[in-house]
């Protein structure tokens, strides 16, 4: 068999590496939108996975906000459910023995109302069977304070490198787009020592009953997720992959296995699929199945081939006329 042949029937790589952890593939469940694991598991073949990230977590339990709480729009959907969780240790006791039986790693996305309790659940979950890495949720739209540390570059510096201290966790630090400059808090979370960058969680929106004169969401205000906001999250991966040295993770409308290849060639090294999962709960293992055809249509074996190779200075040189259905499109 010649050497072409070879290169043909040779797998493609599908593992990646996010800092000190390891993933099988780059398609990850986002935190708050997979459900309970054991359901789930008879949908989806939960092994398949790069990673799962169950719903946040806190030190206590909370029952979330006033309904309504979740109001579909145009493109997506606003979510305001306020971190409704059951608390660590029913977590630790009830979700994680489950969790450490599937082979896909478990990343647990936890929210602290303040510095020190960020720090007591990381020490609390280290250690902890099945417990693979940490997802630092610093930006959630729905909480009092929940953004307080994904928008000011010194608050977001400090705590990571406090859960550094705290535990032996690789760290994933999940920030808002909800800010003026998305790369210095990224470069400060970076600099904390994350092993990756999440990028990004909800735009915060809201939704209006003119007739009745009032808000639909309970909040006010609750975070706008899908295919709505893919285009920030694109433009967000983009610019903090050219600002930082560690790997950044795409979240934010993705649906098809073009979404993935998006991201990836914006810079993003893997994905988590958030929203989709609501209204097709197999999205995860269709694009798991179609990723290996789709790097093979741009020659690449392996997810890093095809990391941060998008040709913006080209596209800049040629100008619209290098992409005719978006010219045609304006005339």
């Amino acid at each position: 068999m010649d050497s072409a042949s070879e290169k043909q029937t040779d797998p493609v790589n599908l593992a990646v590496s996010l800092g000190r952890l390891r993933l099988p593939n780059p398609v990850m469940v986002a935190s708050g939108t997979f459900g309970n694991a054991r359901e789930m598991a008879n949908v989806v073949d939960l092994n398949r996975l790069g990673a799962i990230i169950p719903k946040t977590v806190t030190s206590l339990p909370r029952i979330g906000n006033a309904p309504w709480r979740t109001i579909e729009t145009a493109g997506g959907m606003l979510n305001s459910i306020g971190l409704d969780n059951e608390g660590i240790e029913v977590f630790i006791s009830h979700h994680m023995p489950f969790l450490a039986e599937v082979a896909a790693p478990t990343v647990v996305s936890i929210a602290g109302r303040d510095q020190a309790d960020f720090l007591s659940m990381a020490a609390r979950l280290d250690g902890v069977p099945g417990v693979a890495a940490l997802e630092l949720n610093i930006s959630c739209p729905n909480v009092s304070g929940g953004v307080d540390f994904g928008t000011d570059a010194a608050m977001c510096e400090q705590l990571v490198a406090g859960v550094r201290r705290a535990c032996g966790l690789p760290t994933l630090a999940k920030l808002t787009p909800n800010v003026t400059d998305v790369v210095q808090i990224a470069q400060a979370a970076q600099e904390g020592g994350a092993d990756a960058i999440s990028l990004v969680n909800t735009c915060l929106g809201m939704a209006v009953d003119w007739r009745g004169r009032r808000p639909m969401l309970g909040n006010v205000m609750g975070g706008l997720s899908g295919p709505a906001i893919k285009p920030i999250a694109l433009r967000a991966v983009y610019q903090v992959a050219a600002a930082v040295e560690v790997p950044v993770v795409g979240i934010g409308g993705i649906a098809t296995i073009d979404d993935v290849m998006e991201f990836l060639v914006a810079g993003a090294a893997a994905v988590q699929i958030g929203t989709a999962n609501f209204y097709n709960p197999t999205v995860s293992v269709q694009i798991l199945d179609a990723l290996p055809g789709a790097l093979a249509e741009l020659n690449a074996r392996s997810v890093g081939d095809v990391v941060g190779t998008l040709r913006a200075e080209s596209s800049i040189k040629n100008g619209p006329a290098a992409f005719p259905s978006a010219a045609a499109s304006r005339d």
